[in-house]
């Protein structure tokens, strides 16, 4: 397996992510989305792999002008707002290859192989 956990130290659900792998000896690699966010092709390597741009945003981030501008922007700016402002991102984001689940889902990663 080649675990990247993408997230920030503040979230609870990805220091219980990190928890996850590290009880189960499972070694991943952490990536603070403050630091160094999501490249454009991992973006939408995870987008495609939970189902898209809408299943990754939060509904309840904190910033609630920018997810207001973000939910009604056209489309085709859509992604490029989001590659600027990845705060906006349910966390933590893991992937697996082209696997990835968005959020905490230890029932998912159970599962990977």
């Amino acid at each position: 397996m080649n675990i990247q956990i993408f997230g920030t130290k503040k979230s609870s659900d990805t220091r219980k992510a990190e928890r996850f792998f590290k009880e189960r000896g499972i070694k991943f690699q952490y990536v603070d989305l403050k630091q160094k966010g999501l490249s454009k092709g991992e973006f939408q390597s995870v987008s495609r792999a939970v189902g898209g741009l809408d299943a990754m945003i939060d509904p309840d981030c904190k910033d609630k002008d920018l997810l207001a501008l973000i939910t009604y922007i056209a489309s085709e700016d859509k992604l490029q707002k989001v590659l600027e402002n990845q705060s906006v991102l349910r966390q933590p984001i893991v992937r697996n290859g082209s696997q990835a689940t968005v959020g905490y889902q230890p029932d998912v990663w159970k599962n990977w192989k």
